[in-house]
Parts: C-alpha cells; structure tokens; sequence
C-alpha cells in the first residue's frame, strides 16, 4: 500500500523533542521503518534524522536491521522487563517443557543479540544443573547449535557484520573462518534450518561430547530465536529426536506469529500514514558447538 503524503507539522524545536517524535512511531517491537519512511512522517531533513537514529542505533533505543529501523533492547527493556525475550519466553514455555518430557534431555531457549548467543530459558532436571548454560549466558553465535541455526536466517552479509571481527581471530573463531561458516550455513538451510552439531565444542569447554540439534524461531523479519536439545546420547539419537526439536521451533513461531504484527499507523494528520506489513539430517562440518 502507497504511503499517505498529507504534510508534517511544524518542527518541534528541541533535540529531545525530536528523538520523541521518531521514537513514537515505533509503536510494536516487530515495527520496521525505512529512513526514508522516518523522514517522510516526521519532516526532518535526512541528514538531520539520520544523526538523530545514528545516536539512537548507538545508545540501542533502536537497532538497524537490513530490513529497516525496530525498537532496540533500551526501549523494550524499559521498566525491568525486556518486553522481546518475555514474549519469547512465554510463547516457548509449553512447547520446551513438552520438548523435554519426550525426550528426557536438556532444553535450551536462546536468543541472538549483535554476535552472541544469549540463554533465555533452561529445561532439564538434575542433568541440566552440571551444565554451564545457565540463563543470561553468552556465547559467540558461530560457536554454538543454536546460534548457528539463526545466523542461516540473516543475510550474509549481516553474518558477516555481525561475526567478521571474532571470525578473523582464530582464538574467537575456534577453527571457524567466513567460508566455512557460510558453508555450515547453506547446509543448514538445506537442511530444512535444522543445525546440528556432534558435541565436539562442548568436549572442549565441559569435557563432555553432548551431542545437539536446533532449530529457528522465526518471524516475518528473520530469525527471533533458537530452540536446542542437548544430552549424553549418541549422535543417532540426536538425529532421530530432530523433528521434535523442529516441531517446537515451529509451533512457538507461530505463537508469536498470532499478535498483531507490522508497521504501526502513524497518525496522518501529524506524519502521514505509515504502512502496515506484517529430508534427513546432515552432521554439520566443521562441528563446534
């Protein structure tokens, strides 16, 4: 839909005024806006929006993604609660919880922020306690099952923004180079966006082989999150246990999915209107996380 043209208002005078007008169109955390969509609906000159959001982007009120400018972690932080990851959570809770009593191992929920893995939710008895995964827990994203099975959903590109820096440096890289994590995340695509890993990492770190697989949870914009099962098993199991692993990334997406989702309407008698959009498994090579 052609976005409405009727004219702005006058400017507000202060800097802080300003940030308050581009900050309200972002009325839903999915909310995606363009610069030029911003300029348009708040009149600011491009040069001046584009500082303003330059320092938004960098205090993280908002973030800059390939499809656009959303609500950064500050902004949905606000009040203690990080409005993203609790609506994860709460979407994945009964889908883990079913996850982990079918198959007696430990469950994971993370999320991906810049280039790390973040832990959101841990499920699996007195097993997962030995584990070092607890909630809140950062690793880089390449290093891990989950944080590979959202990297296949980003342009590479933004993978190799996100990662280009640790993946230069081979004591944050780990064996793992642009190429072969470009290649690791074909397979996973083509591997229905299910990313396994035979345990190797872990051997490494806990001194366990703990075989893995997981799997994206997915909006309209990319990937919102990474569903995990890890657990002294064979890689055989892992494999067999996969579609489970897939089916809980699944039905959590489309919990998430049910909100109301897209671009806000901005109020057009101020901005304009804004428009509103809403096979078998392969062991992953070279296997680390």
């Amino acid at each position: 839909m052609p976005l409405a043209t009727s004219a702005p208002g006058p400017l507000p005078p202060s800097m802080v005024e300003r940030m308050t007008l581009i900050l309200d169109m972002f009325e839903h955390r999915s909310t995606r806006l363009s610069l030029v969509e911003i300029c348009t609906h708040s009149g600011l000159p491009r040069s001046t929006a584009h500082r303003i959001l330059d320092q938004l982007v960098k205090l993280h009120w908002l973030e800059h993604t390939p499809s656009g400018y959303c609500l950064g972690r500050r902004s949905l932080g606000l009040g203690g609660y990080d409005g993203r990851h609790g609506e994860i959570r709460e979407a994945a809770a009964e889908h883990l919880h079913e996850l982990q009593l079918r198959t007696g191992l430990v469950v994971h929920l993370a999320a991906l922020e810049g280039a790390d893995e973040v832990f959101l939710d841990k499920l699996g008895g007195p097993f997962a306690r030995t584990l070092e995964s607890h909630v809140g827990r950062r690793s880089f994203a390449h290093l891990t099952t989950g944080g590979r099975a959202m990297l296949a959903w980003l342009p590479p590109e933004e993978v190799e923004a996100l990662l280009g820096k640790q993946l230069s440096n081979p004591v944050q890289g780990r064996g793992w180079d642009v190429p072969s994590l470009h290649r690791e995340l074909n397979r996973i695509r083509r591997n229905r966006g299910l990313s396994f890993d035979r345990g190797e990492y872990a051997n490494a770190m806990v001194g366990r082989v703990l075989p893995s697989v997981a799997a994206a949870v997915r909006g309209p914009q990319g990937p919102l999150a990474a569903i995990c099962l890890c657990g002294e098993t064979n890689f055989a199991t892992m494999e067999r246990l996969a579609p489970l692993v897939a089916e809980a990334a699944a039905r959590t997406s489309r919990a998430l999915s049910a909100e109301p989702r897209g671009r806000r309407q901005v109020p057009a008698a101020r901005r304009g209107q804004a428009v509103r959009t809403g096979g078998r498994p392969l062991a992953s090579s070279p296997s680390r996380a």
